[in-house]
């Protein structure tokens, strides 16, 4: 059964830097999608970066978050998020999340596809 546990949220500064921790275990395969979303109060959950385990490692942000955000694979237990020059607008609940891809990273691309998700922590950007 795989298990994500989300770490490192708190409060910060506007333009300010956080980085998020996600604990990853149970995975059976070496290819898997691993993501974070974010959830702002009012707002629909949304994918922020994934990366695919995979051969190629391939990595995709959101627009919003492009330049400043960073996502990666630190070893087999650990997917991290560097979160630099952050807004208020990026405040919200940042989820870890993980799907198996074992026939490549396109299904990363699908947020529904996700089946796995940890239990969320809180960042908030103050002005």
């Amino acid at each position: 059964q795989v298990q994500l546990v989300e770490s490192g949220g708190g409060s910060v500064q506007v333009g300010g830097s956080l980085k998020l921790s996600c604990k990853v275990s149970g995975l059976t395969s070496s290819r898997n999608c691993l993501a974070w979303f974010r959830q702002a109060p009012g707002k629909e959950r949304e994918r922020v970066a994934h990366i695919f385990t995979g051969p190629s490692g391939t990595t995709d942000y959101d627009e919003s978050v492009k330049g400043r955000f960073t996502i990666s694979q630190d070893n087999a237990e650990t997917v991290s998020l560097q979160m630099n020059n952050l807004q208020p607008e990026d405040t919200g609940i940042y989820y870890c999340a993980a799907v198996l891809a074992p026939w490549g990273g396109i299904v990363c691309y699908t947020s529904r596809n996700y089946n796995t998700w940890g239990q969320g922590t809180q960042v908030t950007v103050a002005s």
